[in-house]
């Protein structure tokens, strides 16, 4: 039987920002103990006043509860409340210690001289009139937002969706969502096709509404594009969109017909090869149009780049080995001399090889004979991480991809493009294995048809987090020369985690025999998920740190296969952020904390803040005042608002698809059957080769040969090597 409350929060004990469920405590007039409430309370804060309608239950665990039905919140009473609440965060600006001197001067009348009479604030010491003004700023959007929030809410939108969605549509927010709310899964980070589809049906949406299948295709489309395909085939695709949707496959074609007409999707028929007999059969593939442009435009560019005159004047291949080999006094290896005359000779150059076959050396070996020219080189690669590597192996300065291409918000784009080309002669990037279909296009766009353009990487990795198999692609397509690094030399020879890594590539179990303490290559064999668990915390905090003399912070990174479960990358992190930086307070989004020394990762690509989907960076500094947090980036200190925090997760174990283009001096790696989806033979290698020192894996001797036998990579959908070898290539 429902019933009624009213009180006033004292303490918020549990909020999940995604869907709005929160715990607190309140205080309720005339009763001497506060009591428990649970529900959805989006945006609340200690302090309010509510008045609740809902139901008294009993938890087995936690005993009486008030689970609330509805509720409507009042301006907080009395001056602990108004304390309570002006210090809680939610008005940016003001802080506990700035909250308890606000209502020291002005007592009951606080929140009506902040409503009214803002400018009386600057009679308390330590606020400013620039401070004034972002508390008006801050009290005029919760004035605002709560409106919003109570009707996202009804439509069961939690308040850290809410304040992101606010801050997209301002007061229009509730008009753009009553009129399409399928806008919040491609406008919003985080929501998504499915709670989109959640807030529709509560709207009364049909299920065959052209809008809700339309949303749904592209939805389905860029979730494919997300698992690395450029491109999806018709009736595959018809059959997903038939299982997410649940409408006949007319329905989604007529969706296809209206996208398509809109240019939001592409169709088209192409002509591939067969994998059953090696014949030509016919295929018609769907494109989302960004994908659709940047494939084609990137084999025609690429041809281009190809087919066009020479800016660096010939030399004589014989005579620059000679050369280079005595400034470097050493002799290198046959496929390493090809490497050299390769970029003497050719517009186009891929180089690949696994570690210690002597990729930096080539590198370097390139840049001592062109530098000589004096011509213009510039390196780059996809991460910051491995221009930084780049640039520490080379002397010369590496920038990312993104840096290169001079991204800009204000300006709308890449600002190095095909009208304002890179100025350079010779550009080599590294990593080339990470590279996506997306950033291949913009890039070569910006290489001016007269300059050499050299890509080195290793092809065994895995492929990019990105749509597309670039690398693979162009070396299988046969129209840019390449050249295989494959020889391990002597010194490289002498570390078991290069003779493994060469070994699982091979298809070989890797050496395990644990006979020398001074190996840089371990295997503790435990089966239960459990006892793995702990051997990787105390390895981390422990047993490493006290035997190598590694930071657990800085240097020792756990790499896993999986996501989810007891070594899946979220369950680790809660433990290992347990154990190294443990603490009270910090920002909740979710179930993550985040404090100040945590290991960080950027999850999706800003370019405002000009970090990057795998960027790693340190938590220095929480300001609850503000609502910000800082957090270094290679030394670059970037600014998150805490509604922001969505976009960061705790790395201190990462996918392995996360780790691509890093490397750390202690890589742990856990590898159990319970895996067995993700046990790849690339995986295992991308993982192994992300160690320079030291590297641990844990787990089974079952699961490590499951994973170097199966060396069946996940098709991805991809036309580039296709388009390569009929490209036109572009007018000049």
């Amino acid at each position: 039987m429902q019933t009624d409350l009213q009180g006033q929060i004292e303490k918020i004990t549990y909020s999940n920002d995604e869907n709005g469920f929160t715990i607190a405590k309140l205080k309720v007039h005339a009763q001497k103990n506060a009591v428990t409430v649970v529900g959805n309370l989006p945006a609340l804060a200690p302090g309010e006043e509510l008045k609740l309608k809902g139901e008294w239950t009993t938890h087995p665990k936690f005993g009486e509860q008030f689970k609330i039905a509805h509720y409507k919140t009042t301006v907080p009473a009395s001056v602990y409340g108004i304390k309570k609440y002006l210090g809680s965060g939610m008005i940016k600006g003001i802080g506990p210690v700035m909250a308890k001197r606000i209502v020291k001067k002005f007592g009951a009348q606080t929140l009506d001289i902040i409503e009214n009479d803002i400018k009386k604030l600057e009679q308390v010491a330590g606020i400013s009139h620039k401070r004034i003004s972002m508390i008006r700023t801050a009290w005029i959007e919760q004035k605002e937002i709560r409106d919003v929030m109570v009707f996202l809410q009804s439509h069961g939108v939690g308040p850290g969706y809410a304040t992101k969605i606010f801050k997209r549509y301002g007061n229009g927010t509730i008009q753009v969502v009553t009129a399409n709310p399928y806008r919040l899964a491609t406008d919003i980070f985080g929501i998504g096709f499915v709670i989109a589809d959640n807030i529709a049906k509560k709207m009364g949406f049909d299920q065959n509404s052209p809008l809700r299948v339309e949303a749904g295709l592209l939805y389905v489309l860029q979730q494919l594009a997300d698992e690395g395909n450029v491109y999806y085939p018709l009736d595959p695709l018809i059959e997903k969109c038939n299982e997410i949707l649940s409408v006949q496959k007319d329905v989604v074609l007529k969706a296809m017909d209206s996208a398509a007409r809109d240019r939001k999707i592409v169709v088209e028929d192409m002509i591939t090869d067969s994998d059953l007999k090696g014949e030509k059969e016919s295929v018609r593939t769907v494109y989302l149009s960004r994908y659709h442009t940047s494939e084609t435009g990137a084999a025609n560019h690429l041809k281009a780049l190809l087919t066009s005159p020479k800016m660096i004047r010939r030399i004589d291949p014989e005579k620059a080995v000679s050369w280079v080999q005595e400034q470097l006094s050493m002799t290198l290896a046959e496929n390493q001399i090809q490497a050299i005359k390769g970029v003497a000779l050719n517009k186009v150059l891929a180089i690949t090889g696994g570690p210690g076959t002597g990729k930096t050396t080539i590198i370097n070996a390139i840049l001592k004979i062109f530098a000589r020219m004096h011509i213009r080189i510039m390196l780059a690669a996809p991460t910051g991480r491995a221009a930084k590597r780049m640039t520490e192996t080379t002397g010369y300065e590496a920038k990312t991809i993104h840096r290169l291409l001079e991204y800009s918000m204000q300006n709308g784009g890449f600002q190095k493009n095909e009208s304002e080309q890179l100025h350079c002669d010779l550009l080599i990037v590294d990593e080339a294995s990470m590279i996506d279909t997306i950033l291949l296009h913009h890039l070569l766009k910006a290489i001016p048809l007269q300059a050499t353009f050299v890509l080195v990487g290793d092809v065994n990795q895995l492929p990019s987090v990105g749509a597309g198999n670039v690398l693979k692609d162009i070396i299988t397509s046969g129209t840019v020369p390449v050249v295989t690094l494959d020889t391990i030399f002597r010194q490289a020879k002498n570390s078991r985690i290069v003779v493994n890594a060469h070994r699982i590539n091979e298809g070989l179990i890797p050496e395990t025999e644990n006979t020398d303490l001074k190996s840089d290559f371990f295997f503790i064999e435990k089966d239960d998920p459990e006892t793995v668990l702990k051997i990787i915390l105390d390895l981390t905090s422990d047993r490493i740190p006290n035997h190598f003399g590694h930071n657990p912070v800085n240097d020792i990174q756990v790499i896993t296969p999986m996501h989810k479960g007891i070594v899946g990358a979220g369950n680790l992190n809660l433990e290992l952020q347990r154990r190294l930086n443990p603490g009270e307070g910090g920002v909740s989004r979710g179930n993550r904390i985040f404090r100040t020394g945590d290991r960080v990762m950027q999850t999706k690509n800003n370019y405002e803040k000009e970090i990057f989907n795998g960027d790693m960076g340190r938590i220095t500094q929480i300001d609850p005042e503000k609502r910000e947090v800082i957090i270094s980036f290679d030394g670059r200190n970037i600014i998150f608002d805490f509604s922001d925090m969505d976009e960061i997760v705790l790395s201190y174990a990462i996918s392995v698809h996360k780790s691509q283009g890093s490397e750390f001096p202690v890589i742990i790696i856990p590898v159990l059957t319970q895996h067995y989806i993700m046990l790849q033979r690339n995986l295992l290698y991308t993982a192994v080769t992300r160690g320079r020192k030291l590297v641990v894996l844990v787990g089974t001797r079952k699961a490590i040969a499951i994973a170097v036998k199966n060396d069946r990579m996940r098709k991805r959908y991809t036309f580039l090597s296709e388009r390569l070898k009929t490209a036109k290539g572009i007018s000049i």
